[in-house]
């Protein structure tokens, strides 16, 4: 049986065109303005979904993380006050739905604690993401795992034990699996593509990629691998401040991405040998022997 879950009104899975959600995380900065000028551009491309990132600053940020200095378009602040305002509250999130809303455009988030699934819980997304960081949180998984939506497990920095163990948490009927590697950018020889086919022989779910490299080739080559869902960071500039920008793919590289993902999907086929019209003219033309 294909392996498949239902996300809004797409399946995703074998035999399903792949799911590309375009993650804007952070990428905002801190402004509403730029979201939607970053939800209208994936939109303008055909993504199925924009991704957001929600968290608590006061649970998320490590004690030893909280007082570290850094330098940020809002001064030299701490992490836990930079935290805080690249934070999006309820009123931003309404305004981020309202205008998903009307352009009609998928959104969903990543949760990294329980508090935050309780407040996404009113805008009745369609899935879940469930961080790299949060696979071994077992207590954020089971009250994902209560929401009863469909919910994708990203697997960086994690072990196969850790991921078998979050996988038997939160069982695979409504699970998609994205390989990772949780590096900002990450180069090329540690993306390790050939796991989207370990995943997808050890686990009775749709596997996806996550990917934080800078280019679009291993992306392309992750989905002729096997991978049914695709993530990627989005931006407006990678030049702009913040720490995920320069693994992040800008307007003119999204067209792209989106372009070379359906032209390598209707180029895959079905595997069954066959001579096509096309041909017939070179055949009959060069072939001496027609045995």
């Amino acid at each position: 049986m294909a392996r498949k879950v239902r996300i809004g009104d797409r399946w995703v899975g074998e035999g399903e065109p792949v799911y590309i959600a375009a993650e804007i995380g952070i990428n905002h900065n801190g402004s509403v303005d730029i979201a939607k000028m970053l939800i209208d551009t994936a939109k303008r491309f055909g993504v199925d979904a924009v991704k957001f990132q929600k968290r608590d600053p006061e649970l998320c940020v490590p004690p030893e993380q909280r007082d570290v200095m850094r330098e940020t378009p809002w001064g030299y602040i701490s992490y836990l006050q930079y935290r805080h305002h690249i934070e999006f509250g309820a009123e931003d999130y309404r305004q981020i739905d309202a205008h998903c809303r009307k352009t009609e455009t998928t959104w969903f988030a990543s949760c990294w604690d329980r508090l935050s699934v309780d407040f996404m819980e009113e805008f009745d997304p369609p899935c879940y993401k469930i961080p790299s960081a949060t696979l071994t949180d077992h207590d954020l998984l089971d009250r994902l795992k209560e929401t009863r939506r469909p919910l994708i497990l990203s697997t960086g920095m994690s072990t196969m034990k850790q991921i078998a163990a979050a996988v038997e948490r939160l069982g695979t009927e409504n699970l998609i699996i994205a390989h990772a590697t949780s590096a900002y950018p990450c180069p090329p020889e540690e993306l390790n593509l050939r796991m989207i086919e370990t995943l997808r022989e050890r686990f009775d779910c749709p596997v996806g990629y996550s990917g934080h490299e800078v280019g679009l080739p291993t992306t392309i080559a992750a989905v002729a691998l096997g991978a049914c869902y695709v993530e990627r960071h989005i931006t407006l500039d990678r030049a702009m401040w913040g720490s995920d920008q320069a693994a992040s793919v800008e307007p003119g590289g999204l067209e792209r991405l989106i372009k070379y993902v359906r032209t390598l999907e209707n180029a895959m086929g079905d595997g069954v040998k066959r001579v096509y019209d096309s041909e017939m003219a070179a055949l009959k033309r060069l072939r001496r022997n027609h045995a």
